[in-house]
C-alpha cells in the first residue's frame, strides 16, 4: 500500500498532468476532477493542478524542466509549511518506473501515477476472499517491474549454498522471484474461489436476473439496497463497491428476480483490472437485463456512459439487452440541460434512487421487461417427467393444467430461454 501520511494526518496531493495534441483543456480539467475524487476517497488533502501542455511525454521525468521546477517550488512551499505532512505527487497518467524515480528525486517527493492510486483504493476497500485476492494479484503484478527502481540493492549477492546457483542471486532477483511464486499461488486460489462461485451461479442460472452496471459512484448501490431491501454498503467514495452482490428483489415476485450489483468502473481503468474482476462482472455476462446507472448531474456523464460500455464490450455483455437509467435527476436543476438530455435519450428512466416512488417505477419496469419476454404456449410433459411440473411452476406463469395418458397438459407463460431449458429435458 501506498504511505501517504505521516503521524495520522493526511497527506498533501498535488496533481499533475500532461495535455497532449488528442485531448483539450476540458478533458483534461474532467481527469484531474477524477484524480482528485481518487485522491480524496484516500484521504488526502487535495492541493494545486498543475498542467503542461506537450507534443509527447518527456521520457525521462515526464514535464520539461520548467514544469519539474515548478512541482519541486510547490512541494518545498507545502513542506515548509507544514513539515508535519507528507507531499505527494499524483500523475493523471501511466508512466514508467523510471520516469516516476528520476520525476521523485527531482522534486523531492514520492510520485505516484494513476494506475497505483486506483490499486491503493482497491487494496483498501477489498473484503471478500475473491475480491482480495483479484486485487493483490493486479497489484503484485503492477509492482514487479518497479521493484528494481523502488529498492536497488546493488552488488549485494546471496551465497548460493547447497543447491544455490553459483555465486548466488542478488537480493532484489530473489524478491522478484518470491513475487512471482506468490502470483501463481493467488492465481490458483482465485480459480478455486471462481470454482466455488461459479458454484453459486448454477444455482441461481434457472432465475430471472438483471444486474446493475455502470460508473463508480453513480448510485448503484444506493438503488441495489432500495430495490431489494438489503443492507448493501453505500458511501460517497469511489470503488466503495468491488464485491458483487445478489440479493432478491423486493417485495418479492413469482418467480423470483434476482439483482446483482457489480464493481463500477472509471476512465483509464487499468487492464489487468478488468481482466482480473472479469469473474466478478460475469454476474453482468449472465444476466438477462443490464440497467445502466449514470450519474445525469455529472457533466462527465457521456464519457461514463462510453467507459462503461467499453468496459462491457471488453467482457463480451455488449449484445445483453440494457436500459439506460439517469440516476440523481432530482440533482439536474438546469432547465436547458434536462431538456436537452430528455431528448438526446427519450428511452431512459431518470430517477432518484433515495426516492421512493421512482424506486418503485424502476421496480415495475424491471418486472415489465421480463412480462414481455414471455410467450404464452403449451407444455406436455410425460407422467415419466413429473419432476419437471414443479420447475415449471417455479420458474413460469402456469394458466391451466390438464391430464391424460400422455401425461400433463400446461398452458403457461414462459421465457424463451426457460421453455428451452424444460424441453431440453423432454424425451
Amino acid at each position: 500500500m501506498l504511505d501517504l501520511s505521516k503521524e495520522d494526518l493526511p497527506a498533501h496531493a498535488i496533481l499533475a498532468a500532461v495535455e497532449l495534441p488528442d485531448t483539450n483543456e476540458e478533458e483534461v480539467q474532467h481527469s484531474l476532477d477524477e484524480l482528485a475524487r481518487l485522491a480524496k476517497t484516500l484521504g488526502l488533502v487535495v492541493g494545486k493542478r498543475f498542467v503542461q501542455k506537450r507534443q509527447h511525454i518527456d521520457p525521462k521525468a515526464v514535464f520539461g524542466q520548467g514544469k519539474v521546477q515548478e512541482l519541486a517550488d510547490e512541494v518545498e512551499r507545502l513542506t515548509t509549511s507544514e513539515p508535519e505532512r507528507e507531499v505527494v505527487v499524483l500523475l493523471d497518467l501511466d508512466v514508467s518506473p523510471s520516469q516516476i524515480r528520476q520525476l521523485s528525486q527531482a522534486v523531492k517527493a514520492d510520485v505516484y501515477d494513476r494506475t497505483g492510486v486506483i490499486l491503493d483504493i482497491f487494496h483498501r476497500h477489498a473484503k471478500s476472499r475473491q475480491a482480495k485476492t483479484q486485487v493483490e494479484i493486479v497489484r503484485l503484478t503492477y509492482l514487479t517491474p518497479r521493484m528494481r527502481e523502488l529498492g536497488k540493492r546493488k552488488g549485494e549477492r546471496q551465497g548460493g549454498g547447497i543447491g544455490g546457483k553459483g555465486k548466488g542471486e542478488s537480493h532484489m532477483e530473489l524478491d522478484r522471484r518470491k513475487v512471482r511464486d506468490r502470483i501463481a499461488e493467488l492465481r490458483l486460489e482465485l480459480l478455486r474461489i471462481e470454482e466455488e462461485r461459479s458454484v453459486q451461479r448454477a444455482r441461481r442460472q434457472q432465475l430471472r436476473r438483471v444486474a446493475l452496471v455502470g460508473y463508480t459512484n453513480a448510485g448503484k448501490s444506493t438503488l441495489m439496497r432500495a430495490l431489494t431491501g438489503s443492507d448493501v454498503y453505500v458511501a460517497d467514495k469511489l470503488f466503495a463497491t468491488l464485491d458483487t452482490t445478489v440479493r432478491n428483489l423486493h417485495p418479492p415476485v413469482d418467480p423470483p428476480i434476482v439483482v446483482s450489483d457489480t464493481v463500477g468502473f472509471i476512465r483509464k481503468l487499468p487492464h489487468d483490472l478488468v481482466a482480473s474482476f472479469k469473474s466478478t462482472l460475469d454476474e453482468a455476462l449472465e444476466a438477462s437485463l443490464l440497467l445502466q446507472i449514470v450519474d445525469a448531474a455529472d457533466p462527465a456523464f457521456p464519457k461514463h456512459v462510453e467507459t462503461t460500455e467499453a468496459v462491457l464490450t471488453e467482457i463480451g455483455a455488449e449484445t445483453i439487452p440494457m436500459q439506460l437509467v439517469f440516476n440523481k435527476w432530482d440533482q439536474v436543476t438546469d432547465l436547458a440541460v434536462a431538456e436537452r438530455l430528455c431528448q438526446t435519450y427519450p428511452n431512459a428512466w431518470r430517477i432518484s434512487a433515495k426516492n421512493e416512488r421512482d424506486v418503485a417505477r424502476v421496480r415495475e419496469g424491471i418486472i415489465g421487461f421480463f412480462e414481455g419476454q414471455k410467450l404464452e404456449t403449451t407444455v406436455l410433459i410425460p407422467h415419466s417427467k413429473g419432476n419437471l411440473r414443479a420447475q415449471l411452476y417455479a420458474n413460469a406463469e402456469v394458466l391451466a393444467e390438464s391430464y391424460d395418458e400422455e401425461g400433463g397438459h400446461y398452458r403457461v407463460r414462459i421465457t424463451p430461454e426457460m421453455l428451452a431449458r424444460i424441453t431440453a429435458e423432454l424425451p
